[in-house]
């Protein structure tokens, strides 16, 4: 058993922000990698299905089963590309779970939390990153997430899904009882169309801050 990572919108370097995981991981023998998004770092910037293409990619590059990990974006991307015969497990942490047809954009309300450069491109608004994305971070974790932030191919949150690998494949949802990004409530509406629900009491970002609870319940999914 593998897992493979897929990260969050506007930000890159998914492989940073899973190594916490990773070691924790790694500890009890378990490999893993993190899925490069062409929305977030081609040039030029791909779309949800070139995003998706690229974690299908990861995918064929062992026939070892996989835990297929989507946080917050990455659950747009896991539906889509999550139907290929490696992947044992959908897990979708404080993410986005979408049946066939829905985009992100469906997903939204309230005040907008990115703004558009007018170039096709859009960034996270940074004055709300440590307050509602990163709350738990300590200042030097934050100063090295903050220098990982980009711009991604604003398309993608109007492209609607063309697959529902939930409805194929075991799914696991991951709620985040202390995210102030994705509200909890809107979690567990999402988690209702997963397989099973864990809880815990963790911020967006629990891979970074608290890997030891994440691996822990990834780990109980290998068996």
């Amino acid at each position: 058993m593998r897992i493979v990572f897929v990260h969050g919108a506007f930000v890159r370097d998914g492989a940073w922000w899973w190594q916490p995981a990773a070691d924790a991981l790694a500890r009890h023998g378990l490999r893993s990698s993190a899925a490069v998004l062409p929305s977030c770092e081609a040039e030029p910037r791909g779309d949800l299905f070139d995003d998706a293409a690229a974690v299908r990619a990861l995918l064929d590059a062992s026939d070892e089963p996989v835990l297929l990990v989507g946080h917050s974006y990455g659950g747009m991307v896991i539906t889509q590309a999550g139907r290929h015969p490696a992947v044992h497990r959908l897990v979708y942490v404080t993410s986005f779970l979408p049946d066939v047809g829905e985009a992100l954009a469906d997903f939204g309300g309230g005040e907008p939390r990115h703004v558009s450069h007018g170039d096709g491109t859009a960034s996270v608004r940074e004055e709300l990153v440590r307050p509602l994305f990163a709350q738990d971070f300590d200042d030097a974790t934050y100063a090295a997430a903050a220098a990982r932030l980009t711009a991604q191919n604003e398309v993608v949150f109007g492209q609607r899904t063309t697959e529902a690998a939930w409805r194929h494949k075991p799914s696991t949802y991951l709620v985040c009882g202390d995210d102030l990004a994705t509200p909890p409530q809107m979690q567990r509406e999402h988690a209702a169309r997963a397989t099973d629900v864990v809880e815990l009491p963790v911020a967006h970002h629990p891979f970074v801050t608290r890997p030891e609870l994440v691996a822990d319940v990834l780990l109980q999914l290998t068996t």
